[in-house]
């Protein structure tokens, strides 16, 4: 080991790793306490030597404020780190208890009346039709469904009758999405029947047909206050569609969807999360209705529940699916809100340091969400400083020999990297995890600011949907600030290699590992302007895939092949074509029957076809496509499909 120097730990993580980790189960509490135990281990043990053997001693110098100041931040955003460790070294699944319980509605029959609560402002009717289909579509004796209409518009009071559904407005928009279901929930209260639990549904977000039948048993547990269940999109986001690696690479809410939340519920600490929840109205009724004094109401509510003595639970299923953020603009908009209603509730009676019953996972969770909001993204950003800070001035975060950089730096991280690789299936890795964050970085800090220093008096953004996507927009105020980064990364490399270096600073080696951080930080910033660049979007509505089989007609000519894809205006068939652009085909499609279709080209293994006529079965292929559970299931990502999709966008 010896004569592997600085690597031996290193490589002796690694081996191990490479050996251990095929053979144990990501769902394995003991196998993750163990994993994240060495994690944190290695994480402190690079902190303590950070502040025992490289930072200069403490005075008023420049170089000593900076290297100190430096290694305060590194030193927190490892504690935050810290907390999400601990927090992912349990999981939890509730599928077996949603199955188990089930029996409590039907043994003896106990069907409690359920609304479904669809919240609306200024969508478009085509996102609202989808919503209020699938909502419809909900099997569930006796549900009811109401759309919650802030924009009071007469069309769309049109559509809910003509599809069955209730309309409800109210005469102002007081205190936003929280203030439209308090004023629901005053309805309802008066109603002849009213509900005993409600499913609350963003307007861009369509609903399985078992969602109730998965989530009510939940309530089995008389604690139970709040199920919430995670969010899956048909749509990509701006890092999948602007960087071309939506095939290779999930949306970013998957490692908060399918990890975090699952592990916060095995500590007792799930949250709200707004959409595709169900609440009992017993205990939003303890809680005085929705919070009104937080631009994030959900989170608030769980905190507001926790202290009136009810659980909220989380159920990893997916049992609805949504619109991601379309643009960077929404994007950034919806993580900017997310950020200044945490910084809000930091500050409000409902901290974590506030006084009053609020159960202690929660009050850990507090601190590790503020940890990772005013912490993470300041230590990105001092990160992307740090290189440009040395080339122009030679002041450095610590002195070291390069060694000891590698033997304490590269085993805490390569512990860090394949634990989280590991545990997530491969959704936590380098480069693109940095990119997400570097681009939602100004947003949280300029929150995290606005938040502690001023937290009341902000109006609830809504993050806009639809709208015109067939150009090229370019987000320039961000290109900016990147390329600023950018700009000054580079020309301090160049200056810094005219510099004349001292014997000193060559003797730290801190030149080489220097270099190698900002060729890092030069590719993250060169990826997160590329995010900035949205390419057009032509297909007015998303495919799924299907794994079916459709029956073609077209004249004499009758075959059966597999569908490729299909959505609510066309679809794509693996198969010789059977006629020309412009002929009329008929496609046998399951639970539609035959339906009209358009050839429009051929494809790379078959051809596709728009419908024609088909605005009476404009509603059955709505339940088809967003209603039957055809998304892609989760999968592992490769990292070298990943890399060659960079690559090929890079390229482009």
């Amino acid at each position: 080991m010896d004569s592997l120097g600085p690597l031996a730990l290193t490589l002796a993580i690694v081996g191990s790793a490479m050996l251990a980790l095929p053979f144990l189960d990501p769902k394995d509490d003991r196998a993750r306490i163990a994993l994240f135990a060495i994690c944190i281990a290695l994480t402190w043990r690079y902190v303590v030597w950070r502040f025992a053997d490289t930072l200069p001693p403490l005075g008023l110098s420049a170089e000593s404020l900076y290297a100190w100041a430096f290694a305060v931040i590194e030193a927190s955003a490892c504690l935050g780190w810290t907390f999400g460790f601990v927090n992912l070294a349990r999981t939890k699944s509730r599928s077996a208890e949603a199955s188990e319980h089930r029996s409590w509605l039907t043994t003896p029959p106990r069907v409690p009346r359920v609304d479904v609560l669809i919240t609306t402002y200024n969508e478009e009717a085509s996102i609202l039709t989808r919503s209020l289909v699938g909502a419809l579509d909900i099997e569930f004796p006796g549900v009811r469904v109401w759309v919650l209409d802030d924009g009071r518009r007469a069309w769309l009071a049109a559509l809910c009758k003509e599809k069955g559904a209730l309309y409800l407005a109210r005469p102002d928009n007081a205190h936003a999405k929280a203030g439209n279901i308090n004023h629901a929930l005053g309805v309802l209260r008066d109603y002849p029947d009213p509900p005993e639990f409600i499913a609350i549904f963003d307007a861009d977000f369509v609903a399985h047909r078992n969602f109730l039948w998965r989530t009510i048993p939940l309530f089995h547990d008389p604690s139970v206050g709040l199920v919430q269940t995670p969010q899956h999109f048909f749509n990509r986001d701006p890092i999948q569609s602007n960087l071309l690696v939506g095939n290779v690479w999930p949306d970013e809410q998957r490692f908060f969807f399918d990890h975090v939340m699952p592990s916060k519920d095995a500590w007792g600490a799930a949250f709200c999360c707004g959409t595709s929840s169900v609440i009992r109205v017993h205990a939003l009724e303890d809680c005085h209705g929705f919070p009104t004094d937080s631009v994030t109401e959900d989170f608030l509510l769980t905190l507001r529940l926790d202290r009136a003595g009810w659980q909220t639970v989380y159920l990893n299923e997916p049992l609805s699916i949504g619109l991601a953020p379309e643009g960077m603009k929404e994007y950034i908009t919806q993580r900017g809100r997310w950020c200044l209603g945490l910084m809000q509730i930091f500050r409000s009676a409902s901290g974590p340091l506030s006084r009053g019953r609020l159960s202690l996972p929660l009050r850990f969770g507090l601190v590790d969400a503020f940890l990772y909001w005013s912490v993470s993204f300041l230590f990105k950003l001092v990160c992307l400083l740090a290189p440009i800070v040395y080339w122009f001035t030679g002041m450095t975060p610590g002195t070291a020999p390069a060694a000891d950089v590698l033997s304490h730096f590269l085993p805490y991280y390569a512990a860090v990297m394949m634990t989280l690789y590991w545990a997530t299936g491969g959704l936590v890795q380098p480069v693109l995890t940095d990119v997400s964050h570097v681009l939602t970085m100004p947003a949280a800090l300029k929150a995290t600011l606005t938040g502690l220093l001023q937290p009341r008096g902000h109006s609830f953004k809504v993050t806009a949907k639809g709208g015109n996507r067939g150009r090229v927009l370019v987000q320039w105020p961000l290109i900016a600030r990147f390329g600023l980064l950018l700009g000054l990364t580079i020309g301090g490399m160049l200056y810094g290699s005219l510099a004349d270096y001292t014997p000193e600073r060559q003797e730290v080696g801190s030149t080489a590992i220097v270099v190698f951080w900002s060729v890092y930080n030069i590719v993250v910033l060169l990826l997160a302007m590329a995010v900035c660049v949205e390419f057009p979007r032509y297909r007015g509505e998303e495919r799924v895939a299907t794994g079916e089989r459709v029956r073609v007609s077209a004249g004499n000519c009758s075959f059966t092949a597999p569908l490729t894809d299909i959505s609510v205006t066309g679809a794509r068939v693996q198969a010789p074509s059977p006629g020309r652009e412009g002929d009329v085909v008929r496609l046998r499609l399951l639970g539609i029957g035959d339906i009209q279709a358009r050839i429009i080209r051929d494809t790379e293994d078959g051809f596709a076809v728009e419908f024609v006529d088909a605005d009476g079965q404009r509603d059955a292929l709505i339940r088809k496509v967003y209603c039957s559970r055809y998304e892609r299931p989760a999968a592992r990502v490769h990292t070298g499909r990943v890399m060659r999709a960079l690559v090929a966008r890079a390229l482009r």
